[in-house]
């Protein structure tokens, strides 16, 4: 998958999970939950034990589906990026901009989805090449900062991640937003074993976005 084919398929997507657990297990299981529900986007974190295994398994279990990506999160360092590159992460996403991080995912044609929470911030991450870019928290930013970076920079292509949940999506979209991050509020029931009902989320947030864009 090239470089512009994951970007297309994210922003398809419109959501993409972000997918943690205490287990291998659990992490595993709550990324196919999300994948069966319709939430095909998957941003599997590094705070997840064996995360780089778990991206390896799911990126061979999906590489037939061009709807399927599979992402890296809570990519911090270079190293961390490029373990998480070799074992099949199709794009990379982390709470906060390195630079570093930036140009090796611009060496290996990788979107990379930064952390910002200032214009400066996310001017520089599109300075170094991301085509999206993470606004996070999105719990204290909240739309109006998306509405208001968009005025100077109508450009950036930004992913609220936190603070979002089925009730404020719309309102995260009509202030501008290509796609949304979502966290505990779509994986919560993993936690408990359920994931069949975090499947039901999952279908849930995909109907939702369907409404959004009039489908």
């Amino acid at each position: 998958m090239q470089k512009s084919e994951t970007l297309l398929a994210v922003k398809k997507a419109g959501v993409v999970a972000v997918v943690r657990g205490k287990t291998k297990e659990e992490a595993c299981q709550t990324a196919i939950a999300c994948i069966k529900g319709g939430v095909t986007a998957i941003e599997l974190t590094f705070t997840a034990p064996q995360a780089d295994e778990i991206i390896r398994q799911l990126s061979a279990d999906y590489g037939d589906d061009p709807e399927v990506v599979i992402g890296a999160g809570t990519v911090l360092d270079p190293i961390t990026a490029r373990i998480a590159i070799m074992a099949g992460a199709k794009f990379i996403v982390a709470p906060s901009f390195s630079k570093e991080v930036a140009l090796l995912c611009n060496e290996y044609q990788i979107p990379y989805m930064p952390g910002c929470m200032t214009v400066t911030e996310i001017q520089t991450a599109m300075r170094y090449g991301s085509e999206i870019v993470k606004v996070f928290p999105g719990s204290v930013v909240g739309q109006g900062f998306i509405k208001a970076v968009k005025a100077p920079l109508p450009q950036a292509n930004l992913m609220p991640t936190g603070g979002v949940n089925l009730d404020n999506m719309h309102d995260w979209f009509e202030a501008g937003v290509v796609v949304v991050g979502a966290g505990s509020n779509l994986t919560a029931a993993a936690a408990k074993g359920d994931f069949a009902a975090v499947t039901r989320q999952a279908a849930a947030y995909h109907k939702e976005f369907l409404q959004i864009q009039g489908k």
